[in-house]
């Protein structure tokens, strides 16, 4: 009886734990988009999982209930099963937003070094009115 009252207690211990972790982990995540050092669509993305982690965290028969209905034995493997589906999803966004920004940073380079050439031409083999503006001025 009193392995299963220890049992109780590491439980009770452990959800507690997720809560005020799931706690601190939104006050970090409003600071940031306070400071602006998160944009607003990543802190969507935490709130959302900490907003699903708090339920679990405090009534864990819910995972219990979750797991049963899923056909996982272990309760906590639906938690790791979801966690990583989520970081697959994650790093999947993340490359998709990386090579979007890599584009983009291309494109930017060749208008930049094309903008350079032009202004490396002698000033009488171009006509000054297909400079933008700020370019004429500089002459």
């Amino acid at each position: 009886m009193a392995a299963i009252h220890w049992r109780f207690v590491m439980s009770t211990r452990a959800h507690i734990v997720v809560i005020v972790a799931t706690a601190i982990t939104i006050g970090v995540i409003f600071r940031l988009v306070r400071l602006q050092q998160l944009r607003s669509k990543y802190a969507l993305l935490w709130l959302s999982i900490a907003i699903v982690l708090v339920p679990l965290a405090a009534w864990p028969r819910l995972l219990e209930w979750l797991s049963a209905r899923l056909g996982i034995a272990y309760a906590p493997t639906t938690l790791l099963l979801a966690a990583c589906a989520f970081l697959f999803a994650v790093a999947v966004h993340f490359s998709w937003e990386l090579s979007r920004l890599e584009a983009r940073t291309r494109t930017l380079a060749e208008e930049i070094a094309l903008l350079r050439t032009r202004l490396e031409e002698p000033s009488e083999s171009r006509p000054t009115d297909a400079l933008p503006p700020l370019l004429r001025d500089a002459e």
